[in-house]
């Protein structure tokens, strides 16, 4: 918890956000190319 709050403090708090949300969104595009790929495949 330390190194996160020392990583707010660095960085600052939008680009921690940033950083989080492009970390959550990263997995539900892969998500999404996974289920076309599959809709793809005969």
């Amino acid at each position: 918890m330390q190194e996160w709050m020392q990583w707010i403090q660095e960085l600052g708090f939008p680009i921690f956000v940033s950083f989080y949300l492009m970390h959550r969104v990263e997995g539900k595009l892969v998500a999404i190319h996974d289920a076309l790929i599959t809709m793809k495949a005969p």
